[in-house]
């Protein structure tokens, strides 16, 4: 079922984008009287799921569940339709119209692409608002993964400033993009009361940035274990313990904290553990556990102290702005990262298969907007990259003949791109083969 979510929400998020992204070329080519052939969701060589003709549009679904296009009639485009280019020239033809309209044209789907991240990202500041942890509530301070032992953090830091940048959210994930992204070299936490900076260590956004670490935290909030919910029927239920218990130890050893307790509690899977707990009256007790396989035993600490933030439809625009802004010069500095080797691109990359994961697997709508909202930014940047079979490489060769006034070849623009698909199909066995990879 799990799976079954991933793939749905993945197919679901690239139609959205796919769709909008080929109206973008459709309405701008109709509003210059421009002929579109065929208007395609999915790719559907040799046959279509659903087909309908509306007026000179053939619409349909194909039977690949990725991607979509439009035809445009008189044009080189991925249908290399070379018998109508042998013709002469038509009034509804791309190839006819003037240089500044056929821009217009093919920079319609990213400009659609920029502006529905912009919206989305927007819509769920507007409607979820914004939750975070402040530094000030996570009075215990961190609870260290293995990743941020690495970088010397230990239990009970709390992140003062990064790379010079002072922290007011409790937040791993800035700080990793902080080290990674704006190649922050230290970072203050306060240590029992006294400033200790830590210096990055060399090799460690290489570590930090491996696929398999992916998702991985330095730190996440340490939480007193007093329990806040009991499953019924649950191994905690059963040997007694309810709402309000403390818990000291299990099996002698501390855990008077959740990641300390859940620690614990894996390193006797299948046995039994003798739990010392503080009733809400001030008595110790023990209690004998059964811990299943999975080491959960069916109890819950009590929530975060977050805090939350409405914003009205004006300002959550202009954070959406700023959301989309700040993603984007992310991602090229995250690229120009990549090529100056910084970041393994082999770290870096995956096909369709590792966009899946991203996605909730109990599909969290939040979540779904959110991805599908960065996945739209990076479409439109990917798309107007300068290569041959793009939205940019077209947009390049636009440009020079709206500069020059020369036009390109039939023949160069036929040849230039079919390296360009060259360069693009290679590109995606390469993602999909590291993918391949990763499983095995």
């Amino acid at each position: 079922m799990d799976k079954l979510n991933l793939a749905l929400q993945l197919i679901l998020s690239l139609s959205i984008l796919v769709v909008l992204h080929e109206f973008g070329h459709f309405l701008p080519a109709r509003w210059f009287r421009t002929k579109v052939e065929k208007f395609y969701l999915f790719f559907n060589p040799y046959f279509s799921l659903f087909k309908k003709q509306i007026g000179e549009t053939e619409w349909g679904i194909g039977w690949i569940p990725f991607g979509g296009y439009v035809k445009i009639a008189g044009m080189i485009d991925e249908s290399m339709d070379k018998e109508q280019m042998k013709q002469p020239p038509q009034p509804w033809e791309f190839r006819s119209k003037k240089a500044w309209q056929r821009l217009i044209i093919m920079i319609g789907g990213v400009t659609v692409n920029f502006l529905l991240g912009i919206f989305l990202f927007s819509m769920i500041i507007f409607y979820w608002g914004e939750s975070y942890l402040k530094v000030e509530n996570a009075k215990y301070g961190m609870a260290v993964d293995s990743m941020g032992m690495q970088l010397g953090l230990v239990d009970g830091d709390i992140p003062v400033s990064v790379g010079g940048v002072p922290v007011t959210k409790f937040s791993s994930g800035a700080i990793t993009k902080e080290i990674v992204i704006n190649e922050a070299s230290e970072v203050v936490v306060n240590r029992g009361g006294q400033n200790v900076t830590l210096k990055v260590p060399e090799g460690f956004v290489e570590k930090l940035t491996k696929y398999e670490n992916k998702g991985s935290s330095l730190f996440y909030p340490r939480q007193k274990m007093v329990i806040d919910t009991v499953m019924t029927e649950g191994p905690a239920s059963k040997a007694g313990l309810v709402k309000g218990m403390e818990v000291i130890s299990v099996n002698g050893k501390p855990a008077g904290f959740l990641h300390e307790m859940s620690r614990e509690l894996q390193g006797v899977r299948n046995g039994i553990a003798n739990m010392e707990l503080l009733t809400p009256q001030g008595t110790k007790i023990y209690k004998m556990v059964g811990i299943p396989h999975s080491g959960k035993i069916g109890i819950g600490a009590g929530q975060l102290d977050l805090s939350a933030e409405k914003f009205g439809l004006l300002t959550s625009f202009g954070k959406g702005w700023n959301t989309s802004v700040n993603f984007l010069g992310d991602q090229l500095k995250a690229f120009g990262q990549m090529f100056s080797g910084k970041i393994k691109a082999k770290d870096s990359l995956g096909s369709v298969f590792s966009i899946a994961t991203m996605f909730d697997k109990g599909w969290d709508w939040s979540v779904f907007w959110k991805i599908t909202a960065s996945l739209s930014i990076l479409l439109a940047f990917f798309n107007l990259l300068p290569i041959p079979a793009l939205d940019g490489g077209y947009v390049v060769f636009l440009l020079w003949e709206i500069i020059t006034g020369k036009v390109p070849g039939e023949k160069f623009m036929e040849v230039v791109n079919y390296i360009g698909f060259f360069i693009l199909l290679s590109l995606m066995i390469f993602a999909l083969g590291l993918d391949i990879s990763r499983w095995f």
